[in-house]
């Protein structure tokens, strides 16, 4: 029997089968956890759906998380499917391309809402969703973050400030959910050639710069993450929450 076999895993923002999503996603699926994802629009249905199949999954829906009355009906329709949830995976990020490139100092003001409402936001209102799912027997809620939330990292810009709000919302989250035994952490993952990933600039450069630089001498996995979001998702982490854990073969902790 797996760890997750029984326990019901929501996991939002797959793009496609390199996303750290879908990483996390076949290790629980591979664990015995039941599973739902979500797409954003028809495009990115067309990616999601037959990854869902492939692990005989049809939980599948439309949600934009800028829209409540989707992020509501998601949910709706999980409470009726499943009645409760063990877990939310929460990997959604995005920023404009124009002010990924720019100067920060240029970012536009509806590029700087948009950043963070996605990016951090979006966190807040599922896990709004989740609680009255989650607070009977409690559960775990993981994201995903990057260094650029704390360090400046060239071409990331208004991505770093968002994901600095994203990982202030798990602390303050984490506080405020306790009491109802949800855990609220953070893994922090090193470069990963994914779809979001893409629209960064000069990240093959970055990929170079990090395996020379990190201790471990290569780039993180998608395999790297997923384990380390398994460990969180799961009792055997049930002492942590609050946290932001690094999975960067150790980048983080070197200087110049």
């Amino acid at each position: 029997m797996g760890m997750f076999e029984g326990k019901k895993v929501l996991v939002l923002g797959v793009a496609n089968d390199r996303s750290i999503a879908w990483g996390i996603a076949e290790a629980l699926h591979r664990e015995g956890a039941e599973l739902a994802f979500n797409y954003l629009n028809e495009a990115l249905e067309r990616r999601v759906r037959p990854l869902a199949e492939s692990i005989n999954c049809d939980n599948v829906f439309e949600c934009d998380v800028q829209k409540e009355e989707q992020i509501d009906a998601m949910f709706a329709e999980l409470k009726e499917r499943w009645g409760t949830i063990d877990a939310v995976v929460h990997s959604l990020a995005y920023a404009e391309k124009d002010d990924l490139s720019n100067r920060f100092v240029n970012t536009s003001r509806s590029g700087f809402q948009t950043a963070l409402d996605i990016s951090a936001y979006s966190l807040v209102s599922v896990a709004k969703r989740a609680l009255p799912l989650m607070s009977e027997k409690g559960g775990s809620i993981v994201t995903l973050t990057y260094l650029g939330a704390e360090r400046v990292v060239q071409n990331y810009n208004v991505m770093g400030v968002a994901k600095a709000a994203l990982e202030a919302s798990v602390r303050y989250l984490a506080a405020d959910l306790g009491q109802e035994n949800i855990r609220v952490n953070a893994i922090s993952a090193g470069p990963i050639k994914t779809l979001a990933a893409s629209g960064i600039p000069q990240f093959r450069d970055m990929l170079a710069a990090f395996a020379e630089k990190a201790p471990l001498k290569r780039n993180v996995t998608q395999e790297d993450v997923a384990k380390t979001g398994l460990y969180l998702l799961s009792p055997l982490a049930s002492g942590v929450t609050g946290e932001v854990l690094y999975v960067d073969c150790g980048f983080n902790t070197m200087g110049m």
